[in-house]
C-alpha cells in the first residue's frame, strides 16, 4: 500500500508539487502519467524520501519510508537505471546490496536469473551495458530483497518488445501475488496493457485517478436502424444527448433505454452496442492537452 497525502513541494518560488494524494493498493498495477515537467520523478522521490516535501506526506505499509527497518526487504525502487558504478560488475552491485540487507549470496544469483541476466552479463561492468541490461539489472536490484512495493520510474525505457513484454508479464505476477506497483512511464500502450488504476500529473498537480476501468470508459450507446432520422427524433423527444453519426445514432442513453424507445416507435435496430471505450493515449493527450510542452515546428 502506497498513500501520498497533500504531498507540495517548492524549489524557491516554483511549485513543482501542488497539493497531490492517491492511493495505490495490494494487488493492483498503478499507471502514473504526465508530460515531462509534470512533477512525476519529484512525487515518486518524496515517496521514497529521497526528497524532503514542503507540506503533506506519504506513507509506504503504513509508515513513513523513513521509518521502515531494512526497507529493502519491504520496498524495491527503480528511479534511475543510469545510476550504476560502471566500474564495477553486476553480480558486485547485486552482492553488496544483499549484503546490506542481510540476504544470502545464492539470492543474487536466483534474482540474476530472474531478471534475465546472463552469467555473462551479470559478471560484465556496468559501464558495457546497454540501456536495456541496465534497466534488467535496476530491477534486479528492485526485486532483491522479496519487497511487497515496487515504486517505478520508467522502467521499460531502453528495453526491446521481448524485453518490455517480459516486465509486464513480471509486474502483472507479482501484483497478482498481492504486491503493490506504482509504475511511471511514457509507453502509453504499455500502460494501458498493464494498469489496474491510473493516476495522471499536469503542471504539480492531479488532473485525473481512478480505475483504468472507470477513467477509459465512455457512457452511453452506439446503434444503427432502418430509420436512424426517426430514432434520432424519438431519443431527442424522450429528453436523451443525441447525434447523428455516419452510419447511425450517438447517444448518451443506455443501451436498455435506446432499445425500448425503438421498440415503442417500431423502429428496427440493426445494431447495438455500448459506445466503445477511449484509449488511454487519447485520454491522455485530452488531459494533459493544456500542461505539456509546447512543440516547436522545424
Amino acid at each position: 500500500m502506497i498513500n501520498a497525502e497533500h504531498l507540495t513541494k517548492r524549489y524557491g518560488s516554483r511549485l513543482a508539487v501542488d497539493d497531490v494524494s492517491f492511493n495505490c493498493r495490494p494487488g493492483r498495477v498503478t499507471g502514473f502519467l504526465g508530460p515531462n515537467g509534470a512533477g512525476k520523478s519529484t512525487v515518486m522521490r518524496m515517496l521514497c524520501a529521497l526528497t524532503a516535501p514542503s507540506t503533506g506526506r506519504s506513507l509506504v505499509l503504513g509508515h513513513p519510508f523513513r521509518e521502515l527497518r531494512n526497507p529493502g526487504h519491504q520496498v524495491g525502487v527503480l528511479l534511475d537505471a543510469s545510476a550504476q558504478h560502471g566500474g564495477r560488475t553486476g553480480r558486485e552491485m547485486l552482492s553488496v546490496s544483499a549484503q546490506l540487507m542481510r540476504l544470502p549470496a545464492g539470492r543474487v544469483r536466483q534474482i540474476v536469473d530472474h531478471v534475465g541476466l546472463t552469467a555473462r552479463e551479470a559478471d560484465a561492468r556496468t559501464r558495457t551495458y546497454s540501456l536495456g541490461m541496465r534497466q534488467r539489472l535496476g530491477l534486479a536490484h528492485a526485486l532483491l530483497g522479496d519487497p511487497q512495493v515496487l515504486i517505478l520510474d520508467e522502467p521499460a525505457n531502453g528495453l526491446d518488445p521481448a524485453g518490455i513484454r517480459w516486465m509486464r508479464g513480471l509486474l502483472r505476477s507479482f501484483a497478482d501475488a498481492g504486491g503493490t506497483v506504482l509504475l511511471s512511464s511514457h509507453l502509453l500502450h504499455e500502460v494501458e496493457a498493464m494498469a489496474d488504476d491510473l493516476v495522471i500529473i499536469g503542471n504539480g498537480r492531479i488532473l485525473a485517478q481512478g480505475s483504468a476501468d472507470q477513467l477509459l470508459a465512455v457512457p452511453g450507446t452506439r446503434v444503427q436502424s432502418l430509420d436512424n432520422d426517426g430514432l434520432l427524433a424519438e431519443l431527442i423527444a424522450a429528453g436523451h444527448a443525441a447525434d447523428a453519426t455516419s452510419d447511425g445514432v450517438s447517444t448518451g442513453a443506455s443501451v436498455v433505454d435506446v432499445g425500448r424507445i425503438a421498440l415503442a416507435g417500431g423502429i428496427v435496430l440493426i445494431d447495438l452496442r455500448p459506445a466503445e471505450a477511449f484509449g488511454l493515449e487519447e485520454l491522455f493527450f485530452d488531459m494533459t492537452a493544456q500542461h505539456g510542452r509546447d512543440e516547436v515546428a522545424a
